[in-house]
């Protein structure tokens, strides 16, 4: 299996997602700056968490229009695997690859700690490796990870299983308190209609080596494992 870390000016967990894929999952992956016009062939795509352009402007805004994004939309429509971490998650919902958009917290206070999250949907490619309802250690660290979506937004999300992950307690159970951002319905992460795009605010490549905090995130990694882009 082939990833694609895309890089663009600020992102700063590149270097993570990179390590965790090809020192723990022990697969290929390169680096591709946003200035490039092409995807090296890649199986799935990360669209790592910093601070795309700094952030100016509006969090993901200016990085939709980096020559990469072409080809990534090309690739997600044609059924490529993307996950977006924090600032990717944020990316993916300005190039409308993911409904919704992520508002400052409602502390407008950064938010840098470890967070439960509960696994509302395992059959995603992202989540196969994990149970319904099973809570997941991994932390955040972010500004704007507020979740927002229209009503009628919002009912297509839980029609359709969209809904990935919600905060929560440890024992697994959704509370206002277990909420880092204000976001609608503790939501932490969605995908798309077609299941082949997720965006998540945690950071699974901070919690994937043993010599860390935690290995929760190998759950997602290893979802991954043996998926094959159809070419």
């Amino acid at each position: 299996m082939k990833y694609n870390v895309i890089v663009f000016p600020g992102s700063n967990c590149d270097y993570d997602a990179y390590y965790v894929v090809k020192n723990i999952m022990n697969a290929e992956v390169d680096f591709i700056w946003h200035k490039e016009n092409k995807l090296r062939e890649p199986d799935c795509v990360i669209i790592p968490g910093g601070f795309s352009y700094g952030d100016y402007l509006r969090a993901g805004a200016i990085a939709q229009f980096s020559p990469i994004m072409i080809d990534v939309f090309k690739f997600a429509k044609n059924g490529g695997l993307i996950i977006g971490i924090c600032n990717g998650f944020q990316i993916l919902t300005e190039t409308h690859l993911l409904p919704g958009s992520l508002l400052r917290n409602s502390s407008l206070n950064f938010v840098c700690k470890h967070q439960y999250i509960r696994v509302n949907n395992n059959t995603t490619p992202f989540t196969n490796q994990t149970k319904r309802g099973e809570v997941l250690d991994i932390p955040i660290a972010h500004n704007e990870g507020n979740y927002y979506i229209d009503e009628r937004g919002l009912q297509d999300l839980q029609d359709n299983d969209q809904i990935v992950f919600q905060y929560c307690e440890k024992s697994g159970q959704v509370t206002e308190n277990s909420n880092p951002n204000g976001a609608l319905m503790n939501i932490a992460g969605i995908c798309n209609k077609e299941g082949n795009v997720l965006g998540m605010m945690p950071h699974p490549e901070r919690v994937s080596d043993s010599e860390v905090s935690g290995i929760d995130g190998q759950k997602i990694f290893g979802s991954l494992r043996g998926h094959k882009y159809p070419r």
